[in-house]
């Protein structure tokens, strides 16, 4: 059932269900049986003790007499518990007025998870009868805390029949939603009075489950068959860190479904670090060792009282169905695995196991070594790979460099020639422009003035000249 050596421990879906074969799942808590068919078979159990005790003649009940007061006793509890929560002998009618239709449409508008719009509804005018039955059923249970542990899980499980009842004319989802509200607002206040009760030992199994998982922190993951990274994927811690903490945190919640929400956490990091730490898919096997190396690391406080709290006052469809049941059912599983684990789980001789228990031997010295060199191993090759990253990026960026360099030098090589040309083009421009030619022209026209100037001179200092008679 337990092992298997190939791949995780083994445990197969029709175990995990209930041994009545009704379809839900069962738990080793009630001995395979499913929450409904374990309180029936402990409620008949009872009743058949109780019967079977002699008369005041000595004589045994007969049958007929054992079914009477097998009736008798079932109606009496339920007429208890309607007297408790409606205050009559029997529930008020669905159509008694218009406020009870108000009342119904108001629930009926409530989103998922909205505990406090469902406070609102409450303690509206028109739902305060709910109101008062939760707070009659509050205080009573308050004032009768020392009863046993079972009779008030009894009560408690009556009052949310009870309840329900009040909306069974919602479908099947919208009463389920509403009664969750109805478990923590219920639970919350009870949880002080019924939590680790002294009518039962749970104080003294926390003790022991405490003990055991401490005796057992020498098994390593491989021994559990649990798949961790690979070599080639880059972890910087352990990957089940969130599930160890989710699982920790149960012990700090107060309603049931508060502790059945840390328990699906921790199971969905269990899944996450799995899925990251094989190639393969995870599955069923994987998650069942990987939920007990969980467990075994983190020793969570108070484990099995908080298991049994949810067990005996956490909504019945939160167990035996659905993903919380699932999860719910792989840890009990698991503590199970834990209480009675032995040499061959762990593919040890039972010469091996003892010698681990009594700490003659030290799997963590050999293996340690193998893991640090493993690990010194996996962080050199880690750093070689980034070296040789960095050495390509650094000759691609000193290609990338000298390309830059040459594409600068050729646009100042250009930008140079072009500059030429344009000197070039404005040297043309100016000689060929109308300016240049006109300062030519005059310079010319003066120097003619002053030859003309020149020969007038020398006229004058030549004299008159000779003329005919």
């Amino acid at each position: 059932m337990w092992t298997d050596k190939q791949r995780g421990i083994r445990v197969s879906q029709e175990e995990l269900l209930c041994k009545n074969a009704c379809g839900y799942y069962g738990n080793p808590a009630w001995q395979g049986f499913c929450s409904k068919c374990w309180r029936e078979r402990a409620r008949t159990a009872g009743a058949t003790r109780q019967d079977a005790r002699p008369n005041n003649d000595g004589t045994p009940v007969t049958f007929s007499k054992f079914e009477e007061k097998k009736s008798t006793e079932k109606g009496r509890r339920i007429n208890t518990m309607r007297r408790l929560f409606w205050g009559s002998p029997s529930p008020p009618k669905r159509q008694e007025s218009e406020s009870f239709t108000n009342v119904l449409k108001a629930y009926q508008t409530l989103e998922p998870g909205d505990f406090t719009g469902f406070l609102k509804i409450l303690r509206s005018p028109s739902s305060q009868r709910l109101q008062s039955r939760c707070t009659a059923f509050v205080n009573t249970v308050e004032a009768y805390h020392d009863l046993p542990v079972q009779k008030q899980s009894d009560l408690v499980q009556d009052f949310y029949q009870s309840f329900a009842e009040y909306f069974s004319s919602f479908p099947e989802a919208q009463v389920t939603q509403i009664m969750e509200h109805v478990e923590k607002l219920i639970m919350t206040r009870l949880h002080k009075w019924v939590f680790c009760h002294d009518s039962c030992d749970d104080e003294q199994k926390d003790l022991a489950l405490q003990r055991r998982i401490r005796s057992l922190n020498w098994v390593t993951p491989q021994m559990l068959s649990v798949p961790f990274p690979d070599k080639k994927t880059t972890v910087t811690s352990d990957p089940f860190l969130p599930a160890i903490t989710a699982i920790i945190e149960m012990d700090a919640k107060r309603a049931p479904q508060d502790k059945l929400t840390c328990v699906s956490k921790c199971s969905q990091h269990v899944f996450e670090a799995l899925s990251t730490s094989n190639t393969e898919p995870a599955n069923a096997d994987d998650f069942l060792s990987g939920l007990i190396y969980v467990v075994l690391k983190a020793n969570p406080p108070r484990l099995h009282s908080n298991m049994q709290y949810v067990i005996r006052f956490g909504l019945p469809h939160s167990l035996m169905a659905g993903e919380s049941g699932y999860y719910f059912t792989n840890l009990s599983c698991a503590v199970a695995f834990i209480e009675k684990l032995d040499g061959p789980a762990l593919s040890l001789s039972p010469e091996e196991f003892e010698g681990y228990m009594l700490r003659q031997r030290a799997p963590s010295v050999g293996s340690k070594r193998k893991e640090v060199a493993s690990d010194t191993q996996h962080l050199l090759d880690e750093l070689q790979g980034r070296q040789e990253k960095l050495d390509q990026g650094m000759d691609a960026l000193n290609v990338q460099l000298q390309k830059w360099v040459q594409a600068v030098h050729s646009q100042l090589d250009e930008a140079s020639a072009q500059l030429a040309l344009v000197q070039k083009e404005l040297t043309a421009q100016a000689e060929l422009s109308p300016g240049f030619s006109s300062s030519s022209d005059d310079a010319s026209m003066q120097g003619d003035d002053k030859d003309q100037s020149l020969l007038e001179l020398k006229d004058l200092n030549a004299g008159p000249k000779d003329t005919d008679c």
